[in-house]
């Protein structure tokens, strides 16, 4: 019987050391599995409270269950003593709890009865949740509790405060700058390779009819989550999203590896130049040149520095990939990823209550459906709903600026991101949404809202060829949302955002309309 379907595991074998493995830790390289140890105890579950603190997209939940049983079988299969949780034996676990406590208390106190371990260690959450929870524990356990090092991230966690200063900006760009040279990459004696640290102003191309053509169909796998769903609805989880009965994620290590080999033979030579551009007018729209490693590497199957390796390698083996293709690429993992970590870390818990611009709307229903006329909108909710996923501009620059410029209350926004996308977890989401896209931190993340009118949907994208919506239209029934409510934002915040040197020019183009013509702007219906 396979560990992931087995409920507990019984043995006469001594345990003196119990090791917790949370289901973005599956990290095969971890220094954990280097020998087997008849003494030590792995243990991972499927546990009710990962899927209750906000609702989840079901492929988020299926990929997270799938990789977790894979993994379980792995260690198995490598001699190590393994315990696996199912989602139905957690929750009779929880139910028999004397304490009613949370379900990771529940299990280990059941372990604990069942055992007797003089030790129960865990690898470092990245989430402040269950790193708080832990240390509550530590508090109150009869047995030693301790926690360990990851072994994933490239910055150190010790550096973080240092680092970063607590409520404070620090620029992206240069904290880069100094992981590039601290890790060697694209460097040659001392310099960034090119003479420039960023090519990103080469990075922003749009997709003509030609380049549409071209656009490669995407690597997708084939597991079945069927027995997940039906696992879910027997359990009475709630959740949203279209459930695709074949995964596209992938789950395992050596599909991850598989993924990552295809994108840099297949996408990384136009990676760069498309990375911003969207398109509704093909059918591998959803995917384009993307890696789509983001699942495998926040889950930890991949360690960020052999992708960066990997990525580096195939454009020094190719003539098809220019640097600007990879350096895009290597700025996302080594310099964008460990430093919204940063972020997170060096400002929690108080960071993930900001709100410095007030926003109080809801979010509306058609975040739930991706039922609007916005063309934009429509396709990135939906393409969200679909698949799990959408790209980082999508995410930002559609969506993201949409929420900001309505002004949406950024706990709901939050909550959205985080149970949409198959590969958020908080410590990555929480510094991308509430800062660089909400600008809800005054400014941690980001030293200006990403705020922007339907000229730039139109400028990266498609999308306004098939909206019933005149993007160059800012009033009137057929204007574009997006325009009107862009210089809405900007009424609404004039006192605060006025002041931004970086918004100057925004402003003065505001200030130079009639005032005829601002009224009549700001007389016009919400979106």
């Amino acid at each position: 019987m396979s560990t992931a379907t087995k409920a507990t595991t019984t043995t006469t074998t001594t345990t003196k050391e119990i090791r917790f493995i949370f289901g973005d830790q599956l990290n095969h390289q971890h220094s954990w599995f280097a020998e087997a140890n008849d003494h030590v105890l792995y243990v991972l579950a499927e546990m009710p409270q990962e899927m209750e603190y906000v609702k989840h997209h079901a492929q988020k939940i299926a990929a997270f269950f799938l990789a977790m049983r894979a993994f379980s079988q792995h260690l198995e299969q490598r001699g190590h003593r393994v315990e696996y949780f199912r989602l139905d034996h957690t929750l009779v676990v929880q139910e028999n709890s004397k304490s009613k406590s949370s379900s990771l208390v529940s299990i280990l106190t059941d372990l604990c009865e069942r055992y007797q371990p003089e030790q129960i260690t865990f690898q470092r959450p990245d989430e402040w949740r269950l790193l708080t929870q832990i240390q509550n524990m530590q508090d109150k356990a009869k047995v030693l509790i301790e926690i360990v090092d990851t072994e994933h991230f490239l910055l150190p966690y010790e550096e973080i405060t240092a680092l970063f200063p607590r409520g404070k900006h620090k620029k992206m760009e240069f904290f880069y700058r100094m992981m590039r040279k601290r890790f060697d990459l694209l460097m040659i004696d001392g310099k960034p390779e090119g003479e420039r640290w960023n090519f990103d102003a080469e990075n922003r191309k749009k997709l003509n009819t030609k380049d549409l053509q071209s656009i490669p169909a995407p690597k997708v796998f084939d597991t079945d989550a069927q027995e997940i769903y039906s696992l879910l609805d027997k359990s009475g989880v709630q959740r949203f999203g279209v459930e695709k009965a074949q995964l596209d994620w992938p789950v395992t290590r050596a599909q991850s590896l598989q993924l990552l080999e295809v994108f840099c033979k297949v996408c990384l030579p136009d990676f760069g130049r498309f990375q911003d551009a969207m398109t509704d007018q093909s059918p591998h729209a959803w995917s384009l040149y993307h890696s789509r490693l983001s699942f495998s590497i926040n889950a930890k199957l991949l360690h960020p520095l052999e992708v960066i390796d990997a990525a580096i390698l195939a454009y020094r083996a190719s003539q098809d990939i220019n640097l600007a293709q990879v350096e895009g690429f290597v700025r996302q993992i080594l310099g964008w990823r460990e430093f919204v970590r940063g972020v997170y870390w060096a400002n929690m818990p108080e960071y993930a209550a900001k709100n410095s611009l007030e926003a109080k709307a809801d979010l509306p229903d058609f975040f739930w459906t991706g039922d609007t006329e916005m063309n934009c909108l429509k396709q990135s909710i939906t393409q969200s709903l679909d698949y799990a996923y959408a790209h980082h501009i999508q995410r930002l620059m559609i969506i993201g600026n949409y929420l900001l410029l309505a002004g949406i209350n950024p706990d709901q926004v939050d909550e959205w991101y985080l149970g949409v996308y198959a590969d958020a977890l908080e410590w990555v989401q929480l510094p991308n949404t509430r800062g660089m896209s909400q600008f809800a931190d005054g400014g941690i993340v980001g030293t200006k809202p990403y705020a922007a009118s339907g000229a730039y949907v139109n400028r990266m994208s498609d999308y306004c060829k098939s909206c019933r919506f005149n993007v160059k239209e800012v009033t009137g029934e057929n204007a574009c949302p997006i325009n009107r409510l862009y210089w809405q934002f900007l009424d609404r915040h004039a006192d605060t955002l006025g002041k931004n040197s970086r918004m100057a020019l925004a402003y003065k183009n505001w200030w130079a309309k009639s005032e005829e013509e601002r009224s009549r702007i700001l007389q016009e219906d919400k979106a």
